[in-house]
């Protein structure tokens, strides 16, 4: 099936859909970045004190108002515009698929992590979280070149 506008099911809203599939990634990643280092931050203050709550609080709207909504929306968007090219066909596809699924999980660890954060607990160091933020940047690597090069 071609790429073309116009053509399949979404016919000329192909394009805006894109570009609004493009957007919301965006928001999703910059919140994929922003969540660890909260976390670092986070980690840095006393359990209770008014850092702490602050920190809960800074979370909880991340979650809410840019990691959930962008998440759900990536997810839509992507889902219509494969279906609309036919992508579940052609290999890139595949890994560009099973990279979104791994980066999805990531998000849902940080969602379980901010929640055990939010109860006082501190289960991983600060070095690992500083680690850790640079898992969506490798993935999100891939899954570009996945997207633009199409390997196979």
């Amino acid at each position: 099936m071609s790429i073309l506008p116009g053509v399949g099911f979404l016919g000329a809203a192909y394009p805006w859909i894109r570009a609004a599939h493009v957007i919301f990634v965006i928001f999703l990643m910059a919140s994929l970045f922003m969540m660890p280092r909260f976390f670092v931050y986070h980690h840095q203050t006393a359990v209770g004190s008014p850092e702490d709550i602050a920190w809960i609080d800074r979370e909880m709207r991340l979650k809410r108002i840019i990691m959930n909504p962008s998440l759900i929306i990536v997810w839509l968007l992507g889902l219509a515009l494969a279906l609309n090219v036919g992508a579940f066909s052609q290999g890139w596809f595949h890994a560009k698929l099973l990279l979104v699924i791994i980066l999805s999980g990531f998000h849902g660890w940080m969602v379980g992590y901010a929640k055990k954060l939010a109860v006082g607990q501190r289960p991983w160091p600060e070095k690992r979280l500083r680690m850790i933020n640079e898992v969506p940047a490798l993935l999100v690597t891939f899954i570009i070149i996945l997207v633009i090069v199409r390997p196979f």
